[in-house]
Formats: structure tokens, sequence, C-alpha cells
């Protein structure tokens, strides 16, 4: 059964405290696995972990910036002393403040490919020395389809450093494959997370309709997807990509969709 060989493997989830990076911690609990909840906020962090514990799962919290090399030090110090060992590694965590070319400040593009692209490094670097320990080493990079794959005005920066992402995966698959760990990439399209309902129904069914599926993809469709790449099942892929979100960049254009 998919996700029987999470049952009691160690998780770090950074970015865990809400939205996509809690659907993926939710996910991987559920299977069994020992979650370490990673966000900016403890407060935050700790609400997220408590959830999982009081659905059955085995979690705890954590406050640490991606971007900090000592803070990513101890995040994976935290994940072997508190679940003996440290297994899988989702480098979830990540800003996406949407401004203009023209309006952009420079140390706000500085500060996006600090915090995710940056950040993925730190994170991968610091868990590397535990993951190389584990007999199911796995990294799982939450890029997007923004940057990869299409674009978004506001979102230069954003879009870089999401590209950026799979640029370090192609190569560090690479790397790592010696120590049998796996390196691989989800790319979520529009998903239902808190900001995105805080933006009203009438955004949101806006946004589906330009879904072949007709709808947003929930967090926990990212989770699954991640769950997989963790797998023992996907063992044998490592440097890949996979879309997940509903068929949106697939249609050439709206009436492609009004056609179907």
């Amino acid at each position: 059964m998919l996700g029987e060989s999470i049952k009691g493997k160690s998780v770090v989830v950074t970015g865990a405290s809400k939205g996509i990076g809690k659907g993926i911690a939710r996910v991987f609990a559920r299977h069994g696995a020992k979650v370490l909840v990673v966000g900016r906020d403890l407060k935050t962090a700790e609400a997220s972990a408590a959830e999982l514990v009081k659905a059955g799962g085995t979690a705890s919290a954590l406050a640490a910036d991606i971007a900090d090399w000592n803070a990513m030090q101890a995040m994976a110090k935290a994940a072997v002393d508190r679940h003996g060992g440290l297994d899988v590694l989702c480098a979830n965590a990540g800003v996406f403040p949407q401004t203009k070319i023209e309006d952009m400040p420079p140390d706000q593009w500085d500060d996006v490919l600090r915090v995710n692209l940056k950040g993925t490094f730190l994170s991968v670097k610091a868990c590397l020395p535990h993951l190389k320990r584990s007999s199911q080493g796995r990294v799982v990079i939450t890029s997007s389809i923004t940057g990869p794959v299409t674009g978004f005005p506001g979102w230069t920066h954003y879009g870089a450093s999401k590209a950026g992402q799979l640029g370090f995966m192609r190569t560090a698959c690479i790397e790592l494959a010696k120590y049998g760990i796996t390196v691989n990439a989800v790319l979520p399209g529009n998903i239902v997370t808190e900001g995105l309902a805080g933006l009203g129904k009438e955004y949101q069914d806006s946004m589906a309709a330009s879904v072949p599926l007709r709808r947003l993809g929930d967090v926990e469709d990212i989770g699954h997807a991640a769950l997989f790449l963790a797998s023992k099942e996907a063992a044998y892929i490592t440097g890949q990509t996979i879309i997940v979100d509903g068929g949106q960049i697939l249609p050439e254009s709206l009436d492609a969709l009004a056609q179907a």
C-alpha cells in the first residue's frame, strides 16, 4: 500500500505552519511519519503540530528561518534528537510578495531569492549528513508552475526563485545519488490556501474556470504527491518534477476549455 513505507520515518516539513506545507505535514502524519513542523513563528508552528497530534499523529514544532545557516543546522539536529533520525526533507517554505518590476525595490528581489532559493540549498545542506544515514533518504522540493512553466505579473522574483530550485535539484540529485538519496520536486498550480480563501468565492471561481478539472487544488493534493516521491515505491525516481495543477497549463486559451 502506497505510504506504508513512510510509517515511522522522520520527516521535516518547512513552512508547515499553514498552506501547502501544513497539508504536506498532515498527509505524512496520517501515514505514520514523525513530523517536525517548521515555521517562522513558533506559536503558529506549535498550533499546527498540535492539530496533527490531536488527529493521532506524531509531531513537534520548531521556529526557524530557512535562510539562516545556523537555524537550519539546529533544525536538522532537532529532527534527529526528537524523532531518532532524519529520513525525508520537504523543502516547502517560501515567500511570494506580488510586486511588478517597475515598483520592486532591489532588496525585495534579494529577499525572495534568499528565502526561496538559498533557503532550499541551506535546508538540504543541513539535513544531508543525517539523510546519508537513512535507508530511505528523500528530498522533496515545493517549486511552482510559476517560473518553471508559466508567468504571472508581479512575480518575476518568485518565478526566478522557483525555476532556480529546479536547476539546483537537477545537479543535487546527481551529487546525492551515491548516498541513495533522491531529490525531486512538486510544482503546484492554483491551490486553495488561507491567503487565497481570503480573496473571496468569486475570485476562486474565476481561477477555477481556467482549470480543466474545473476546481482549484487542495493542499493535500500536493501532500499526496510529496508522499509518493518520499515512498519506497519511488526509490528509482530522482531529478524529476510532478506538476499538480488539474491540467491548468495545458489549454491554449480559455476558448479551448469552452469548446471541450
